[in-house]
């Protein structure tokens, strides 16, 4: 599982003009679900979302996670994340799972992090979405569970 975290001020997903997920201060999380990925990967990513240290401190270090900060988080499936991109010039999305397996472990992941943390917000599986976000930092990072 491929988690491209971002630490925003705010985020939304909108589909077909509507908002569909929405947050203030947090993370957005665009999350890319591979073939051999199941229930192990997808608890140990969200403890690496909640907890993956990018929030500033009294002393203005990373030491704080979404976890201690309670912000938001916002799950966006992102099948494009697990593509191969290492040859040619058209990306291979035979390292992404299946749409049926991936939209099975990126819900697991949501009801996880629902039954984990107070603020969690989605996108729509599968929709054609526009992401809106303000990052704060700008503060990126890439997450990988094997």
């Amino acid at each position: 599982m491929i988690a491209l975290i971002q630490r925003v001020v705010s985020a939304r997903v909108d589909v077909d003009g509507a908002t569909v997920g929405a947050i203030g201060p947090g993370l957005l999380a665009l999350v890319a679900v591979q073939p051999d990925d199941g229930e192990a990967q997808t608890a140990r990513m969200l403890q690496r979302l909640l907890g993956y240290r990018v929030f500033s401190d009294e002393a203005g270090r990373m030491n704080r996670s979404l976890a201690d900060t309670g912000g938001g988080l916002l799950l966006v499936s992102q099948f494009t994340l697990a593509a191969d991109t290492d040859s040619g010039m058209r990306p291979s999305f035979t390292s992404a799972a299946a749409p049926v397996q991936a939209q099975r472990w990126f819900e697991r992941l949501v009801e996880l992090a629902r039954n984990t943390h107070p603020r969690v917000e989605t996108g729509r599986f599968g929709a054609h979405m526009q992401v809106h976000l303000v990052n704060d930092g700008p503060v990126t990072f890439r997450l990988e569970v094997r």
